[in-house]
């Protein structure tokens, strides 16, 4: 357990309130306070929540009953009773994530530990709208069979994390004219809930990856940060004051930060730090695009291009993380990619480069950080905030220390 100095209360809008009608509300408080305080007893999470020792107790019990508490073994030795620490349990819910990417969709099972207990991931020339759907819902209902009964009775529903606006650009994919149409006319969320018959949810895709880095970042966690996802183009989210910068669903699109090329024309970071521009740099250069995805590709046979690249890359996201600075507070800026480790590795190492040659005015720049999910944080996020939402107060401070 804790000491009393390092427990740590949340926000008074998240504090439960002992009236009658806000049993959900009270449940919420009590799972965030044992999220942010691991081993609480009931004393503790009575005094931090404002709940009175028996509502607490009621609650424990009850939220112990359906699985999402558990008990750790008694604490003696110590003035006063025996306490006993209180954990969320890690296995007490689980979720899919869908992600519906430009090259490729993943479908998974995340628990509320952030363990992805199965996943499955194929890779198209676009997405058709056409066939998604029916692959979709086949390996969802694949995933399902292999949960266990009691899996199955703690599903709390799916998240669905894709671009925004999947229509008005598909045919930078090349895709024919016909798959706008098709893709204007999808309402994603009830179309995969009617083939799954399951609760849906959407995000961003780039909200949804910056929310697996919350999740899985090891505390202190950063009071806020930038993330940057290089795939087909950029995806990217923002935490502020520990909390997830959403607006209505499509906010923190920060590969539309406005840079220079190598020409000094004004263009966008998602037409030159994306896979979408290193494939043009390798046509230009007469080198056969690689297939499938940049995991499998042998990136030494795209050398010198693939290091010009990575360079231009790693500018174009210095500079737009030093925008972002200017805006928002950062204490720390994600970057992760589609791609092997190795080389996210090296893009990471050219964002520093050149981050540190670029001029600082009333605040040091924020460091630079591997994310840690790679091509699978989309969906992992996407889980984790149906679990979120179902299942926590809303304005915990996620990155008290």
């Amino acid at each position: 357990m804790q000491k009393d100095s390092e427990i740590i209360d949340f926000d008074p809008m998240a504090r439960g309130v002992a009236q009658s009608g806000v049993r959900i509300t009270n449940e919420r408080a009590v799972l965030t306070l044992l999220a942010l305080n691991p081993g609480a007893s009931n004393a503790d999470v009575a005094r931090l929540s404002g709940l009175g020792p028996q509502t607490t107790s009621r609650i424990v019990a009850e939220l112990e009953s359906r699985g999402l508490v558990i008990r750790g073994d008694v604490l003696r030795g110590r003035r006063g009773q025996p306490a006993t620490p209180l954990f969320v349990n890690p296995h007490g819910a689980v979720a899919i994530g869908i992600e519906i990417g430009w090259r490729h969709f993943e479908v998974l099972v995340s628990e509320m530990s952030g363990k992805t207990l199965a996943s499955v991931r194929r890779s198209y020339a676009w997405p058709d709208a056409g066939s998604i759907f029916g692959d979709i819902g086949a390996e969802v209902a694949t995933i399902r069979s292999g949960l266990t009964d009691l899996q199955r009775s703690r599903l709390a529903g799916i998240g669905v994390a894709s671009p925004s606006y999947i229509g008005r650009n598909i045919g930078l994919m090349g895709a024919p004219a016909e798959q706008v149409t098709l893709w204007n006319g999808v309402d994603l969320v009830a179309r995969i809930a009617r083939d799954t018959d399951l609760p849906v949810q959407w995000y961003n895709d780039g909200n949804a990856a910056c929310w697996s880095e919350v999740v899985l970042h090891a505390s202190p966690r950063p009071q806020g940060f930038a993330y940057f996802q290089v795939g087909t183009f950029i995806a990217a989210g923002l935490v502020a004051n520990g909390e997830l910068w959403e607006g209505n669903g499509h906010a923190a699109n920060l590969g539309s930060i406005l840079v220079c090329d190598d020409d000094g024309a004004p263009t966008y970071v998602h037409l030159i730090a994306s896979i979408v521009a290193l494939q043009r740099l390798l046509t230009k250069a007469g080198i056969a695009l690689p297939n499938g995805s940049p995991f499998n590709w042998d990136w030494d046979a795209l050398e010198p291009v693939a290091s010009k690249w990575l360079d231009r890359a790693g500018l174009a996201l210095a500079r737009a993380i030093i925008c972002t600075r200017a805006v928002i507070e950062l204490d720390t800026a994600i970057v992760d990619g589609v791609m092997p480790r190795d080389i996210v590795a090296r893009l990471i190492d050219r964002v520093r480069h050149h981050l540190a040659e670029l001029p600082t005015l009333t605040s040091d720049h924020p460091s630079v950080e591997m994310g840690h999910l790679g091509a699978s944080a989309s969906a992992t996020g996407a889980a984790q905030l149906v679990l979120f939402q179902r299942y926590f107060s809303r304005a915990w401070k996620l990155f008290s220390t």
